[in-house]
């Protein structure tokens, strides 16, 4: 048997989204990006969002978006993909690396107040793998030393904590669409927030710096009554990306948009069913505590001693693992910013990723838990 680690869940709905696109022949920014940003607003309850091309641009762009001084310190899991500090240096700032906990694997709160200081301006918060950050107690924290708080939301689209969906707790939400993720675009992301005036100017940045986008040029010069010989007028005030969004990724979002429900739901039952079959285990335990309600995991894990050991025997019987992921402090880019984080530092050795995607099978999960317990016994 061979079983992938994650695999996109797309078909018919798609293509028939895809089919239309390609009849009105625009495949670019377009109408069906604006659609998309609506239809988003309104599952996750924002006021404002804007497509992007990846969830590192929406990172990019939200640290823009307060054009905070150059040199300004900006507090960042140490567990996280590269993306979300990679962000803060694009921005010419300072990251400041937070220790996880030591169960939760999300950002420490307690290390994080002691890494704080007056040079300090905002908290990326990651919900990594899904599971959430203690948001209230963060968001209390940030309030009393005014920090601006950016959810990363690469792993929990649809997510909620607390009865209120992620995302919407920060200042900005950053979510990914990337083709492994819990919803996909092929690539693509999105930048929320419940403030308009924040993000709404980011819509020239994520489009070259300018003020109008291509379709908005075409249908005020085909709209009645518009017929203007400068259509085609437009001005560049800021610096800005080809970061936009374009019809057919969202083309395909809008479908997905459609199935996320139903696919958190399936990642739930997934969970279930591997927590259920290793819970005797001795030397194999869950990632973290899988709090399964309102959940939009995006990474089933467990932790190993024997992690390397166990990746071989698991490859050797075609399941596919990763290792999300190591510390970011330890690769080279990032040795300038040294950082005490004995938690990841000790924790990431021992972790793996397993399968996990809507319309993996039971015999498949059994046959991946079965592998997990005989490795256990050895």
């Amino acid at each position: 048997m061979e079983i992938r680690l994650f695999k996109p869940c797309v078909g018919e709905e798609e293509l028939a989204n895809i089919r239309e696109v390609f009849d009105r022949s625009w495949l670019g920014l377009g109408p069906l990006v604006t659609k998309f940003e609506q239809e988003w607003n309104r599952y996750i309850g924002a006021t404002s969002s804007i497509g992007v091309n990846s969830g590192t641009a929406a990172l990019h762009l939200a640290l823009t978006a307060y054009n905070f001084p150059p040199g300004s310190k900006v507090l960042v899991t140490a567990l996280t993909f590269v993306s979300t500090a990679t962000a803060i240096l694009y921005n010419h700032l300072e990251p400041v690396f937070v220790d996880v906990d030591p169960h939760t694997l999300s950002m420490s709160l307690e290390d994080l107040q002691k890494k704080l200081t007056k040079d300090c301006v905002a908290v990326m918060a990651v919900h990594f793998g899904g599971h959430p950050v203690a948001m209230e107690e963060l968001m209390k924290i940030a309030k009393e030393n005014n920090l601006v708080v950016i959810e990363d939301c690469a792993h929990c689209a649809g997510g909620a904590y607390k009865g209120k969906k992620l995302g919407t707790w920060g200042d900005i939400g950053c979510f990914s669409f990337e083709e492994k993720k819990g919803m996909t675009t092929g690539d693509g992301g999105m930048i929320s927030s419940h403030n308009s005036e924040l993000i709404e100017p980011l819509r020239a940045n994520r489009w070259i710096g300018i003020d109008k986008d291509t379709w908005k040029r075409v249908a005020d010069y085909t709209a009645t009554g518009a017929i203007d010989s400068r259509h085609w007028y437009y001005e560049v005030a800021v610096l800005g990306y080809k970061y936009n969004m374009n019809d057919l990724m969202a083309a395909i979002g809008l479908a997905q948009l459609q199935k996320l429900d139903w696919m958190n739901q399936q990642r739930r039952r997934i969970i279930q069913r591997y927590l259920q079959g290793i819970q005797d285990c001795q030397q194999i335990q869950p990632l973290y505590p899988y709090e399964l309600e309102d959940s939009a995991y995006w990474i089933f894990g467990v932790r190993c001693h024997e992690r390397d050991r166990l990746i071989v025997s698991l490859k050797q019987k075609g399941i596919a693992t990763g290792v999300h992921y190591m510390p970011l402090p330890l690769h080279p880019l990032f040795h300038k910013y040294p950082s005490e984080i004995p938690v990841a530092k000790e924790v990431w050795e021992t972790i793996i990723t397993l399968p996990l995607f809507p319309e993996l099978k039971d015999e498949e999960i059994d046959y991946v838990v079965a592998a997990l317990c005989e490795f256990d016994r050895q």
